[in-house]
């Protein structure tokens, strides 16, 4: 079975193997970022929702335990064809989320779009909110941190000729 951590890291690094084998060579610096991202949910791994009542217990479950978002950024820099590569962790908390709130978010649709239907960054959810670990662009699925690290680590090779 494999670890929250092995399976985002392999997804992001998949994404980027795609797009490389379309994008062909490159003579220029240009840098490739793919990420990909899971809830985790009491051990268990949340992707998206299939269906209403998959979203209706995963929501209704983050009242009950927090939910912990394991995401992985790759970044390729062409110029150079080094790869850079670090996880990011968040984890939030919510206080009782009321079956309205719920009802809204499955009619809207967007829950079946984000692992774990987890949408801190509602308006009908923000003030649900009672903690954050980590980042909030973490817990919504790319933490800026990570990205401008990678970047920089990326940006200071030199292109060998």
């Amino acid at each position: 079975k494999d670890s929250p951590e092995d399976l985002v890291m392999a997804l992001a690094h998949a994404k980027a193997d795609a797009l490389l084998e379309r994008l062909g060579p490159v003579d220029e610096p240009l840098y490739l970022v793919t990420a990909d991202q899971v809830v985790v949910y009491n051990d268990t791994i949340r992707e998206k929702p299939t269906s209403e009542a998959e979203a209706r217990e995963f929501i209704s479950g983050y009242s009950k335990a927090p939910a912990k978002r394991v995401g992985a950024i790759v970044v390729n820099n062409l110029g150079t064809g080094k790869t850079y590569q670090s996880l990011d962790y968040a984890e939030v908390r919510f206080q009782p989320i009321p079956e309205n709130v719920i009802d809204v978010l499955i009619k809207e649709g967007t829950v079946y779009k984000i692992a774990g239907g987890l949408m801190v960054e509602h308006e009908l959810v923000q003030p649900l909110v009672t903690e954050v670990y980590g980042t909030m662009d973490s817990i919504i699925g790319l933490g800026k941190h990570v990205v401008a690290k990678l970047l920089l680590e990326a940006a200071s090779d030199v292109q060998e000729s």
